[in-house]
């Protein structure tokens, strides 16, 4: 048995605005910003749960997909229920379509240009709306 040594705080990712970055997941993702100031911006359920952080690195050179000259720092997986219909939603949030040959799994870049997919949800999970709490 693995004995936790720790507990996940926060993913953290660089950009050169924080406050827009954080905007622009916290609309995808249906998260609130939990905590502001001018160089670091939180996501999160709550206060007191992991989140994605948003730290001011303004030098940060973007990646370019896919060259890999320019790799792609990370990349977060978003699973929608229909990728035809949240690809105009997220288009109009600031992300920018990708290339990438997949026909179900689609890639963008977000406002600071790290790249993200959206992936079809699976049969076995919930659908996304129903464990927002939120109608759509």
């Amino acid at each position: 048995m693995n004995i936790m040594i720790g507990r996940l705080h926060h993913v953290v990712i660089d950009c050169p605005d924080p406050a827009v970055l954080a905007a622009f997941y916290s609309d995808l993702l249906g998260l609130p910003v939990t905590y502001r100031d001018e160089d670091w911006v939180v996501i999160a359920k709550d206060d007191t749960t992991s989140g994605i952080a948003f730290q001011r690195a303004p030098d940060l050179q973007p990646p370019q997909w896919p060259d890999p000259a320019r790799p792609q720092q990370f990349h977060l997986d978003v699973m929608v229920d229909d990728v035809e219909v949240a690809e105009p939603q997220v288009l109009r949030l600031g992300a920018q379509r990708l290339p990438g040959n997949g026909t179900t799994t689609r890639v963008y870049a977000d406002p600071a240009g790290h790249p993200f997919c959206l992936i079809p949800r699976p049969g076995w999970a919930p659908p996304i709306h129903e464990m927002s709490g939120v109608p759509r």
